[in-house]
């Protein structure tokens, strides 16, 4: 969506970002320039091979049972965005960035704009149950999804007059009534974040234009992917979110 984005003479004047799109988003906002493509398609190439998620089920277990929390350690993601981030905090990024984390100890949302960079960006995408809650000043922090998974009202809120969702699929697949044990928490996340995603669209102020683009996702609709260590598909989705932006974004000029 990115590399189609930039073929059209599109430039980001702000970034918001949640969960994966903090990482995405973080990146975007350090470089602004085509060279974030080749440098967040190395991140999401590099993922399998970092070990992000490595690990035996024997030492996922033992993670779990040590925490008593999630299932793996933080610091690998922290080292792979240290490595591929070019600045260290959001004062340094070229163009204006937040990203949102939820609070624990408040039960509300809270957006990062100043400060160290990499610690936000793990705020906002410390998945329940697979990495641990961020510890900031007393506060901990888990995936900013849980509060606002396209934050279209953000964007809003700080001035932005045309936007451009870059989702990572899904919203806009019509969901189903769960068939498995397995679906009922996806549907059931699914329907949170797309109530809040529908009452930012309708809430949308005079002037303002929301471009949604399109993922290119070709699974059928109401289906899950569980496999979440699994990243050999990301070049393929990559090329197909690719040719589907690119299609609208021509359709939309």
């Amino acid at each position: 969506m990115l590399q189609a984005l930039f073929e059209h003479g599109v430039r980001p004047d702000l970034v918001v970002g949640t969960s994966v799109g903090a990482i995405n988003g973080a990146l975007v906002a350090a470089d602004p320039t085509p060279g974030a493509v080749r440098r967040l398609r190395g991140v999401w190439e590099e993922l399998a091979s970092a070990k992000v998620f490595a690990g035996s089920v024997l030492g996922r277990m033992s993670t779990l049972a040590r925490t008593r929390t999630h299932l793996h350690p933080q610091e690998p993601l922290r080292r792979l965005l240290e490595d591929h981030l070019p600045v260290r905090t959001f004062a340094e990024l070229p163009v204006p960035f937040q990203c949102v984390a939820a609070s624990i100890e408040r039960a509300a949302e809270h957006w990062f704009s100043e400060g160290p960079l990499v610690d936000a960006v793990l705020a906002s995408c410390a998945v329940p149950g697979l990495l641990p809650p961020v510890e900031l000043d007393g506060e901990h922090y888990l995936d900013g999804g849980l509060v606002h998974s396209i934050p279209v009202g953000r964007a809003v809120a700080l001035g932005a007059g045309t936007i451009y969702v870059l989702h990572v699929g899904r919203v806009d697949r019509p969901l189903e009534p769960p068939t498995r044990p397995w679906d009922v928490a996806t549907v059931a996340f699914e329907i949170a974040r797309r109530h809040r995603f529908a009452g930012d669209l309708a809430a949308l102020p005079p002037g303002v234009t929301v471009h949604v683009l399109p993922s290119g996702d070709v699974a059928p609709p109401g289906s899950a992917n569980l496999r979440y260590r699994d990243f050999t598909g990301a070049s393929a989705r990559i090329d197909q979110a690719h040719a589907a932006a690119r299609g609208y974004l021509d359709g939309a000029g």
